[in-house]
């Protein structure tokens, strides 16, 4: 049975990403990208649809014990679980080194005290758990089979088979290292070279120390902040540059119910404000990267911008449910792939403006087609930004004319006029200042209900929806406009838990709302760390940071977090870790820390 969502681990190579319990176990690990199937699936099934257990041997019939403690390495995401039982103490060390070859995940464990008996469970299962593959030795090596892909298993200790997976029984003493890896070929090709684990784990160790030195903040934040930025780092795709929105399918918004989506892609709403953080913390070459990864994937066609893309710049992202998983705690259907990809939300071309003009404003090296694209981008924009869409949240009930949406056409336009007038562009300068007049104009007059002092989710509408937060972040609106703390103070009425966190929009529990959607779900944690950064910009400081530290307290002990909390339940739901958790986390710390507002 798989654990909360707030009891993994998350350890990976900028490739993909692999998530290990509390009691030792992976249960979820796609092979050889972020998007490739999984070979471990417990995570959205059962043992059977695969898992690697490893930690204290225990009887057949009980559950595995779970670790006394456990860190992560230093700044690094190099994972430490310690076991103390009756025979002594034992530790395991699980990391994916920097790719250099074939992906490995490597396991080490070492006795610490006393004798203590040990035991590895492996159970691969391919597809996502549907097909078992065809195990056997080849020159003194543990290989599985299927189709295109071959897993194999290296370690010192004795193995052997029985139902279908993969045992060792051995014990460990005080010294005692042994290592386990797996590692992934395409199963035509040759065996991968045999791994070298401790000098992995050195060139690991090395790796995330030489990345974490270049993090510029140094504030009172800064275990949380750099456990962010690693935890972005991770989810970066390195040959390409792309950012996943998280390594995990399906993990549900709301448990038991259907708001289960596949996270597995590039939306170029997360990746534009991660790459936003990371410019703020000091991090130039992923912003550079991550720019080339968006000059490739929009192409010479800016008029079709997709939401989102592969991490490699595909376009097909087609969503299919996987009926032979039962889903996580039974929260059916598990999705892989994401139909929102061909949603109109015109929320996009802001942030994708925003993050160019960050990028261009902290000194990276110009590029002519970066410039040319945010130009066609705004030509785009001109002919459509008065039409409804889908949004920042992809509902999929029926278009409207989102007011968070025309905001970050405003700021698409805005930023492009700042990029003209620097000299670094040409473009009809006057014609989009009238643009620019004309969206802030309408919002005001159509998104605004005078009545109640706050901007409303859409035109028309009477709710409310926390992505108005962003009007002042964005400059739309100054902080100490009245209109701004109305509907600050208004989302804080309507949009807030019991507990102070805040929701995205109101649901409709059993019914389909808004968002096409029956079911509710937890508190997006991204709208609560915004509410703290208007409360700093409103002059409410050390509310904010109230707020901030009571969000920082939800991170499980590993610094992590997912999309949403839920505050009936009091645990993590959703796709984990999210970058769009961990995002607005450090930009809120910078906005503290500049502020002051942090406490002894």
């Amino acid at each position: 049975m798989a654990g909360r969502i707030e009891d993994y681990a998350l350890i990976g190579d900028m490739q993909t990403a692999a998530l290990v319990c509390r009691d030792g176990t992976v249960d979820w690990l796609c092979l050889p990208r972020f998007d490739s199937h999984a070979i471990f699936a417990g995570l959205l099934g059962t043992e059977e649809h695969g898992f690697w257990r490893l930690g204290p041997a225990h009887a057949a019939d009980s559950q595995p014990p779970t670790a006394a403690r456990r860190t992560y390495r230093g700044d690094s995401l190099i994972l430490e679980s310690e076991w103390d039982t009756p025979r002594g103490t034992v530790r395991v060390t699980d990391f994916m080194p920097p790719r250099d070859g074939a992906p490995q995940l490597i396991r080490i464990v070492e006795g610490v005290t006393g004798r203590v008996p040990m035991r590895s469970v492996l159970r691969m299962r391919f597809s996502y758990g549907r097909v078992v593959p065809w195990v056997h030795k080849h020159d003194g090596r543990t290989v599985a089979v299927a189709g295109p892909d071959s897993v194999w298993f290296d370690t010192s200790a004795e193995t052997y088979g029985k139902a279908l997976t993969t045992y060792a029984d051995f014990t460990v003493a005080p010294g005692d290292r042994i290592a386990f890896t797996i590692s992934w070929e395409p199963s035509h090709k040759e065996p991968p070279a045999l791994p070298e684990p401790e000098q992995s784990l050195q060139a690991t160790e090395d790796f995330w120390r030489e990345w974490v030195e270049h993090c510029t903040y140094h504030g009172p934040y800064r275990e949380a902040v750099v456990r962010s930025l690693i935890t972005l780092k991770a989810l970066t795709y390195a040959p390409t540059g792309g950012i996943v929105a998280a390594p995990t399918t399906s993990l549900p918004e709301d448990i038991g119910g259907v708001r289960n989506w596949d996270y597995r892609y590039t939306w170029l709403r997360d990746a534009a404000i991660t790459l936003s953080s990371l410019l703020r913390t000091g991090y130039r070459e992923e912003a550079r990267a991550w720019r080339e990864w968006l000059l490739r994937a929009v192409a010479g066609d800016p008029e079709n911008l997709q939401i989102m893309y592969g991490i490699a710049g595909e376009r097909e992202l087609g969503e299919a449910e996987l009926d032979w998983l039962p889903g996580y705690e039974n929260s059916a259907p598990v999705r892989v792939g994401n139909g929102a990809a061909h949603q109109l939300q015109l929320d996009v071309y802001g942030e994708v403006t925003e993050a160019l003009h960050l990028a261009h404003m902290t000194g990276l090296a110009r590029n002519d087609y970066a410039s040319l694209l945010q130009l066609k981008l705004i030509r785009y924009l001109e002919d459509h930004w008065d039409e409804p869409d889908e949004g920042i949240w992809e509902v999929r009930g029926p278009r409207r004319h989102f007011v968070h949406s025309k905001v970050m056409a405003w700021v698409a336009v805005d930023r492009t006029i700042k990029l003209i007038e620097s000299g670094d562009a040409d473009g009809p300068l006057e014609r989009w200042k009238e643009l620019r007049d004309d969206i802030h104009r309408d919002v005001c007059e159509r998104g605004y209900d005078k009545e109640r002092n706050t901007f409303t989710q859409s035109y028309g509408s009477q709710e409310l929806d926390a992505s108005l937060l962003l009007i002042p972040q964005m400059g739309f609106l100054p902080p100490d406009d009245k209109r701004v703390i109305g509907t600050i103070e208004a989302i804080q009425r309507e949009l807030s838990t019991s507990d102070g966190f805040i929701l995205r929009y109101p649901t409709s529990g059993g019914e389909e709302g808004v968002d096409g959607l029956p079911g509710d779900e937890g508190a997006f944690l991204a709208c609560s760390f915004w509410m703290a950064d208007d409360l700093a910009m409103i002059g409410r400081v050390d509310e904010a940071r109230k707020l901030f530290e009571k969000l920082l307290a939800l991170r499980n002990d590993l610094g992590l977090l997912a999309e949403e909390w839920d505050p009936r339940l009091k645990r993590q739901v959703g796709n984990f870790p999210q970058a769009f958790s961990h995002v607005p986390l450090i930009d809120t710390a910078l906005r503290l820390t500049a502020s002051g507002a942090y406490g002894g």
